[in-house]
């Protein structure tokens, strides 16, 4: 499933159960995980001491990746270390797509100081502009990383990426013996009455019901436990948050875009607004060229 993570750490004292969380996933799928820190080069972090010209950020950050590397030794993850310059949302995505990783595993908030360098913002723009999934995880109360998961949500509006990323989830699924809640969303709320009182219900359920059955038919691809079909209506983000609780879902595996107009209900703010507020950790997976 995944041969190699990526994790771009940063200075926050608040990111070690994210780190230990991908060191979990890796051991429980066999990957390699390189620890990446990004020494934002938007920053003057250059000074002499004693003569000599150093770069104070890159210092730290060879200190920051061996403090994550000791939790993944710890757990007996296989892992390397690198520092490099660059923009840090910029330089994680290339760095992912020139090093061929599978999965970049990220926070979504991080404390606030002086050396911040990966927050909400940073993982956000890795999110919408990353080939590569990407794997959230909210360091914030109410928040839970359980790992293996046991119950994988999978919101499906019927989109090309909707279907890969359920393709993605599934084989996650089939790897760690998880159970598949598949969910597409009647977006009725955005309709005016006059729209809803020609449209019958039958009307608007059918394009959910074709999209979770898309992916029920694709689930018997994949050894998984069980796959579970569910048509909700309301808004996209509200009714993955509820799946959460209904379903007690351990992970949400999505897309980052999806249909357009009446149709459309994954779109790139759905999955980012998901990635902000979701207790679990989120997959965004874009589309492939």
């Amino acid at each position: 499933m995944y041969d190699r993570i990526l994790l771009p750490v940063d200075d926050s004292d608040s990111v070690t159960d994210v780190h230990r969380h991908a060191a979990e996933l890796a051991r429980r799928t066999g990957a390699t995980v390189q620890v990446l820190f990004v020494a934002d080069t938007s920053r003057d972090s250059v000074s002499v001491i004693g003569g000599d010209v150093v770069d104070a950020l890159e210092q730290e950050g060879e200190s920051i990746v061996e403090d994550a590397a000791g939790t993944l030794a710890s757990l007996d993850v296989e892992y390397g270390t690198d520092v490099v310059q660059g923009s840090p949302a910029e330089t994680i995505v290339e760095y992912a797509d020139q090093y061929d990783y599978d999965l970049i595993v990220m926070p979504t908030h991080a404390r606030k100081g002086l050396s911040r360098s990966l927050l909400g913002s940073v993982t956000e723009k890795v999110v919408r502009l990353s080939g590569v999934p990407v794997l959230t995880a909210r360091i914030r109360a109410g928040g839970r990383l359980a790992f293996p998961y046991e119950n994988i949500l999978v919101p499906t509006d019927g989109s090309d990426t909707a279907l890969h990323a359920a393709r993605h989830a599934l084989e996650l699924a089939a790897t760690i013996d998880a159970t598949v809640h598949v969910v597409s969303v009647v977006n009725d709320v955005s309709l005016g009455p006059d729209v809803r009182s020609v449209l019958s219900t039958e009307k608007l359920e059918q394009p959910a019901h074709d999209a979770v059955e898309a992916v029920a038919a694709a689930a018997e691809r994949y050894d998984v436990p069980a796959v579970h079909t569910h048509v909700e209506h309301g808004a996209p983000t509200d009714v993955i948050t509820a799946a959460v609780d209904d379903h007690a879902i351990d992970a949400i595996v999505m897309g980052t875009t999806g249909r357009r107009g009446v149709k459309r209900i994954l779109l790139g703010s759905v999955a980012e607004q998901t990635v902000r507020t979701a207790p679990v950790p989120v997959i965004t997976v874009a589309n492939p060229d």
